[in-house]
C-alpha cells in the first residue's frame, strides 16, 4: 500500500509530504513514476512530495495517514532506513 502524510514539513520555501510503501521499494518507485515525480525526491525510504502534488497522489491511490503512522508502517514492513550517525 502507498501511504502519504500531510504536507506539513517546510523546506526550500514549500511544504512537503512523505510518500512511502509498506510493501516494497519497487511498488513505491512505480507509483511515483506514474505521477511524474523525479527520482531525486527519493530519500532513503520515502519520497519527498511537494504540497501541490498531495491531492494528485491521493487521487492516484495513496492513502493519507499521519506521519507517525507512516513511520510505523515502514518499521513494521522492515523498510525503514534511518539516517546514518
Amino acid at each position: 500500500m502507498i501511504l502519504i502524510d500531510p504536507p506539513d514539513v517546510p523546506a526550500r520555501g514549500r511544504l512537503w509530504s512523505h510518500l512511502a510503501s509498506d510493501t516494497s521499494y519497487d511498488e513505491l518507485h512505480a507509483f511515483v513514476r506514474s505521477l511524474g515525480i523525479p527520482a531525486r525526491g527519493f530519500d532513503r525510504d520515502h519520497y519527498d512530495v511537494p504540497a501541490e502534488l498531495y491531492e494528485a497522489a491521493v487521487a492516484a491511490g495513496a492513502v493519507p495517514v499521519r506521519s507517525r503512522e507512516l513511520v510505523a508502517a515502514l518499521l513494521a514492513a522492515g523498510l525503514r532506513r534511518r539516517k546514518p550517525g
